[in-house]
């Protein structure tokens, strides 16, 4: 974002007032020269809190869809308040869609990890089971010689779609994936995705959106918000000899994703269904009311979960036998770094 003085980006923005019970509507004005943050109610039509410097909140926290933590209070941005904001920011922050294919599932944390690495954020994840009818409306195998082979690839097992921000997001996107002809990317772009993980043009590793638009229309599809009309995708979970793993607001904000989703694989574990939510504060504390009164950090625990998006995923294991939920846990390691520090010490 710019640092001229001058600048003020305004965004559409909402909070759940727990203690009213109503969500609350809000312009966010945000000010990059100096950092500074102010909220406009729209019910009362009155400032509802003057312009301040709010600790933690950088530039990049601010984009359409992000959550930003304004005094303990966790406000998600649902749009651009101005069309100065709009041209502005959709210049330097430009949405991709990518999907990986079904080849390239079981390095689903490694090319996370690569993505990450190239200065994109992952704003939106999901895991689903493609249908004919969902390539034809998307236009997946649209002017492709083996139709055939292209639709059945697609359909052959689990996809994860992808919702990427980052500056010149589309171009960049294109290096980084390498040319759709693999005997040409493996010649000039030897650490491109299609180079690393591709076997030939039909069983290739992942598609990105060619242009702005298109990127905007294929994540409408793909992650569809409340209002949308008949959800047509297809979930993946087993719901069989698996566990629950949700990597916190935190890590997702460090974008340490790729990274927790490599070691999972790594050892061992599949990984059968992936999405990201933005829990409510309600639906937060009933998820962690086994905690409450038992741990001193519950409340810390809450404000933690509802602060941004998490991912929630199904881990399972190809060892019926095995104790999924316990081995996990192991790998995982205790809620308390002191705790996993002596644990360690222990095992010396």
């Amino acid at each position: 974002m710019s640092t001229d003085c001058s600048n003020r980006y305004a965004f559409e923005a909402e909070w759940y007032d727990k203690i009213a019970c109503m969500l609350k509507k809000f312009y966010v004005y945000y000010y990059p020269f100096d950092n500074t943050v102010e909220l406009f109610d729209l019910k009362t039509k009155k400032t509802f809190l003057r312009r301040t410097t709010c600790e933690g909140i950088m530039a990049k926290d601010f984009y359409v869809g992000g959550v930003i933590t304004i005094f303990s209070r966790c406000i998600k941005i649902t749009g651009y308040a101005d069309a100065y904001t709009k041209t502005k920011l959709e210049m330097q922050l430009q949405k991709v869609f990518v999907l990986l294919k079904p080849g390239v599932i079981d390095y689903m944390g490694e090319i996370l990890k690569d993505i990450t690495n190239y200065d994109f954020r992952i704003t939106n994840i999901k895991m689903t089971m493609l249908t004919v009818n969902n390539i034809e409306e998307c236009g997946f195998a649209k002017d492709v010689i083996d139709k055939e082979f292209v639709i059945n690839y697609f359909i052959s097992g689990p996809v994860v779609a992808l919702e990427l921000l980052g500056g010149n997001g589309i171009v960049r996107w294109q290096e980084l994936a390498g040319s759709e002809d693999i005997k040409k990317a493996c010649l000039t772009t030897a650490s491109s995705l299609r180079t690393l993980y591709e076997k030939d043009e039909i069983y290739n590793a992942v598609y990105g959106s060619k242009d702005p638009e298109t990127a905007i229309k294929e994540s409408q599809y793909f992650f569809r918000n409340s209002k949308s009309k008949s959800k047509n995708l297809r979930n993946t979970a087993t719901l069989q000899n698996c566990t629950c793993c949700i990597v916190k607001p935190h890590a997702v904000q460090e974008k340490l994703v790729g990274a927790i989703i490599n070691d999972i694989q790594k050892a061992g574990f599949a990984i059968t269904a992936v999405q990201q939510f933005y829990i409510n504060p309600i639906n937060c504390e009933e998820f962690l009311e086994i905690y409450k009164g038992v741990l001193a950090e519950y409340t810390a625990m809450v404000t933690e979960l509802q602060s941004g998006p998490c991912i929630v995923m199904e881990v399972t294991h190809k060892d019926e036998n095995l104790n999924i939920v316990a081995n996990f846990r192991d790998l995982c390691g205790p809620m308390d770094p002191v705790e996993y520090f002596f644990k360690i010490l222990d095992g010396r």
